[in-house]
């Protein structure tokens, strides 16, 4: 019996403690910037000086260090950019640093799950390398910074800031490209794949039938490799409207395609499609 309670407390503290809440030293924040038509979005968590000579003695020079604590620094872009002039592909990454006084070396680094700096630092895995000059500043910053300045429809300055060192890079984004490409689209009016997205979900919704039929008539129409999917949705349709003689005749084209593809599980829906609806 004693046994059992000794368990019983132990287990409510050890549920108890697992519940208690404290405020990290180093507080996490996320930023999350739209530059022209392209997001931005950094996770970082903010150290504070604290009364320390932080470049050249809490962060070394010359040695690399996560741009913050805790965890990795992370940057994503959702498109490629341009950083000081130098392309970066869209993605996530971890955002290093390697001081010195009159300049920062700035590492965009493909692996972001690292706790700190990686164990063993890969060269292959640099998606960039650029350098900044520091700027000394008069106001003290007590608090680690990282942020966004001087945004407009191309560009913006990514900004750090500690103690009395500032420095910032230039990101140059895609905004006119993506721009033109999206009025193209609306211009041009939809693809196929928007035709057929519109007909699966009128379809799969129960909502107008023949507008589904017109929908998907028309992705197969601007579409010239005649995809099986496409087809056995056609057929789908057509049965549900009742015209099985229709949906069979469909269902074979698709099934034929289906088997050039050897797409097992299109080719076992369509025949069992056909063997339903041959007995209507």
């Amino acid at each position: 019996m004693k046994n059992i309670i000794k368990i019983f407390c132990f287990l409510t503290v050890f549920s108890l403690s697992a519940q208690i809440k404290v405020p990290q030293v180093s507080p996490k924040s996320v930023i999350n910037q739209t530059i022209g038509l392209t997001e931005v979005e950094v996770e970082y968590c903010r150290p504070s000086a604290k009364g320390r000579i932080v470049f050249g003695e809490l962060v070394p020079f010359g040695k690399i260090w996560r741009a913050g604590a805790n965890a990795n620094t992370t940057i994503s872009f959702s498109d490629d950019v341009n950083v000081n002039g130098v392309t970066l592909k869209k993605g996530k990454y971890a955002l290093y640093i390697s001081p010195k006084a009159d300049e920062w070396e700035i590492f965009f680094y493909s692996e972001t799950n690292n706790w700190g700096t990686p164990e063993k630092w890969d060269e292959t895995k640099i998606a960039l390398k650029t350098t900044s000059k520091t700027e000394l500043i008069t106001k003290h910053i007590e608090t680690f910074v990282i942020g966004f300045n001087n945004l407009d429809l191309n560009t913006a300055n990514l900004e750090l800031m500690w103690e009395k060192t500032f420095v910032n890079l230039k990101i140059e984004v895609p905004t006119t490209k993506t721009a033109v490409a999206n009025i193209e689209k609306v211009i041009n009016g939809p693809s196929a794949s928007d035709y057929f997205t519109a007909s699966q979900y009128y379809f799969n919704s129960n909502l107008d039938l023949n507008k589904a039929l017109t929908y998907v008539n028309k992705a197969y129409d601007l579409n010239d490799k005649k995809p099986y999917w496409y087809t056995r949705l056609k057929s789908q349709i057509l049965a549900k409207l009742g015209d099985f003689k229709g949906a069979i005749e469909v269902a074979k084209t698709s099934l034929e395609s289906a088997k050039l593809a050897n797409n097992s599980d299109y080719i076992k829906m369509n025949e069992e499609s056909i063997k339903e609806w041959s007995r209507k």
